[in-house]
């Protein structure tokens, strides 16, 4: 089946490094698929809309432009905070720390320095900024089923399946 812009559901296995470098920054070839359904904003849009059209078995090197992957580096996005605040852990630059947004979404942000009295932390994804190369095989590819179609959820609302680790 080809992949379509909608309600499609996508396995892909993929190596994830940046434009002109060889280091490997993420990669499921040894494990699971990464599934998600098209048009439901569960990839990055950069990647979906260059395998739309892409059949099961189909490879490609995708190329995606910073601005369509995690958006461009933004220096608003860091925040000074009292060191009082981050009692307890051994911080380090480079650092990621997880917290609550106040949606209640899981946010990760990472150290960027810090003084014996200040915390500078940034909230860009580590990948802003940064044109990717995404070396993928499409695993596999078929319709939604009507609930997956309503859940958004592979397998549907009653099945909860956890893809692989970029949240690409």
């Amino acid at each position: 089946m080809e992949i379509k812009a909608q309600n499609s559901v996508v396995g892909i296995k993929y190596d994830l490094t940046e434009v002109g470098k060889n280091e490997i920054l993420d990669s499921n070839r040894d494990s699971v698929p990464l599934e998600f359904i098209t048009g439901k904003e569960q990839i990055i849009p950069g990647l979906e809309s260059q395998l739309i059209g892409m059949k099961e078995g189909d490879s490609a090197k995708i190329e995606v432009k910073a601005a369509d992957a995690y958006g461009e580096y933004n220096e608003e996005a860091l925040q000074t905070l009292p060191k009082e605040q981050f009692e307890g852990i051994d911080l380090e630059p480079g650092m990621s720390l997880y917290g609550q947004a106040e949606d209640g979404r899981q946010i990760q942000v990472i150290v960027k320095s810090f003084t014996d009295s200040d915390v500078t932390i940034d909230y860009n994804h580590p990948l802003a900024g940064k044109d990717l190369l995404f070396d993928v095989v499409v695993s596999s590819a078929r319709f939604a089923t009507p609930d997956e179609m309503e859940s958004g959820i592979v397998g549907g609302s009653d099945h909860h399946h956890h893809g692989a680790g970029c949240n690409c």
